[in-house]
């Protein structure tokens, strides 16, 4: 994802061992019995209504193709408080020219696609498997997952895609084709959901690209504390065509 980290593979099989398996009830553990990894629970399904409360519940999927579905809450959290974003001078320069035209919600599918395609350095293979495609469109037509597409003419070069609830983005992924698409892209949305009032973007776990965005670990027990309050407001259910002017 925006969002990943290394596990050692004997560590990730011990830990894999002792971590409880998910059936058919929507509940899950409560999150301080992760490990340390942050690895909460096994198993269960995508289904819109597990896959809802466990963003409620300050939780996330993230599992290979050929693995059962891994759900994870790590402590401490990789957050980015929307008024406390950093734009470069370089960044700020990009941003000046105008090489990019920004939309939202205009093809999840084809931004889903990308994050699903691209190459990433010191990755092998992709955590967005068809399942996981299938069920995040189910959430883009619900009005609960959202992408930002990023354009140079008509071939679009960038974008990213999360989930929103209350006053809360969790962002899942993003992709370039061309230099500092992505970021622009990201830029611009932050922006514009400090202007709605968004408590926080949930970056989940820590990558250097987004901690020079201003991004910042917090503990898991702050995370939630602001998770709860951001969900108390009031939310952009829909296609946010209606509620952003990217």
């Amino acid at each position: 994802m925006l969002f990943l980290f290394a596990k050692n593979n004997d560590h990730w099989l011990a830990d894999v061992m002792k971590t409880p398996w998910l059936d058919e009830q929507l509940i899950f553990p409560p999150v301080a019995s992760a490990d340390p990894n942050g690895l909460l629970a096994i198993g269960g399904d995508l289904e819109p209504e597990r896959l809802l409360l466990a963003y409620r519940s300050g939780i996330f999927p993230w599992y290979s193709e050929g693995q059962p579905i891994l759900w994870w809450s790590p402590d401490p959290r990789f957050v980015l408080f929307p008024r406390q974003l950093k734009i470069s001078n370089s960044m700020q320069q990009v941003l000046r020219k105008d090489l990019f035209n920004f939309t939202v919600d205009r093809d999840f599918h084809r931004v889903i696609e990308a994050c699903q395609k691209i190459k990433r350095v010191g990755q092998e293979d992709t955590w967005i498997t068809p399942d996981m495609i299938e069920a995040y469109e189910t959430l883009h037509e619900m009005g609960y997952a959202h992408s930002v597409e990023v354009w140079q003419d008509q071939t679009l070069v960038g974008g990213l895609y999360g989930i929103s609830l209350g006053k809360l983005f969790f962002g899942e992924s993003m992709f370039s084709k061309v230099a500092n698409a992505s970021k622009a892209g990201f830029i611009r949305l932050v922006r514009e959901l400090e202007h709605k009032d968004f408590r926080l973007i949930d970056c989940q776990v820590y990558t250097d690209h987004l901690k020079s965005l201003g991004a910042v670990m917090i503990p898991r027990d702050e995370f939630l504390k602001i998770l709860g309050e951001g969900l108390a407001g009031p939310a952009m259910v829909g296609h946010w065509r209606e509620w952003l002017s990217l």
